[in-house]
């Protein structure tokens, strides 16, 4: 093997977006990544500086071009400098947290009674 190819489990591994090997290889050989637009089946796909690799990573989908080959799994900062994100920046709107959802009010007497309407009840009638 030149050192001009790595596997793209072993890439993903040390460009960090998986804390293990075996779950790059997971996701490799589950077919959910693609290498340049091409659907990946095989863990063992070489990839090269330049090629581009579109991956499910949580609720996103991951879209980067492979930099530079690593020859380790190193920190964050080494790990950064292996790719080049081509996916937009999020939006001021994607980044704020989603609204809270408001609790329903309901009338007094109306449906089941609360735990505190329940305690009164209790009270009231000497248990």
């Amino acid at each position: 093997m030149s050192d001009l190819v790595l596997r793209m489990d072993k890439w993903l591994y040390h460009a960090r977006f998986f804390k293990s090997r075996s779950l790059a290889q997971r996701l490799c050989g589950g077919g959910r990544a693609r290498l340049n637009g091409n659907r990946v089946t095989k863990a063992h796909v070489m990839v090269r500086p330049g090629d581009v690799l579109t991956f499910p990573k949580g609720p996103h989908v991951r879209v980067v071009r492979v930099a530079a080959l690593g020859v380790r799994r190193g920190p964050a900062a080494e790990a950064a400098t292996l790719y080049e994100d081509l996916a937009p920046p999020p939006s001021a709107k994607s980044k704020a947290a989603p609204p809270r959802p408001v609790p329903a009010r309901r009338d007094p007497g109306a449906g089941r009674p609360t735990k505190t309407e329940r305690r009164a009840t209790d009270r009231l009638k000497g248990h």
